[in-house]
């Protein structure tokens, strides 16, 4: 996967890790690669302080938990992968042989 769409994918990872529990980079890491991420702890971090820049996630020392713009762009993400995986599935299933 392309390293661009990757983190967009590692950022919807974390807003759905953090709706559960505050983040620590440290246990981000096994919880992304379970997922089949390939990331290090300074890829993480960067992500995890982009979300802050954009005010979906505030900063408490080495934490971050989720913000209620955080919130609702984790709704608003849901209502579009759920629209787009509609899509893909179904032409996916057009496209398989029988």
């Amino acid at each position: 996967m392309h390293a661009e769409v990757q983190n967009l994918f590692v950022r919807i990872h974390l807003l759905y890790l953090a709706q559960h529990e505050d983040l620590t980079v440290s246990d981000a890491l096994p919880k992304l690669e379970e997922r089949g991420y390939r990331v290090g702890e300074r890829e993480i971090k960067q992500e995890l302080e982009h979300l802050t820049q954009e005010n979906f996630l505030t900063a408490h020392g080495d934490q971050w938990s989720l913000t209620g713009t955080g919130i609702e762009e984790y709704k608003e993400i849901l209502a579009v992968l759920g629209r787009v995986s509609e899509e893909l599935l179904a032409d996916s299933k057009k496209a398989s042989p029988a």
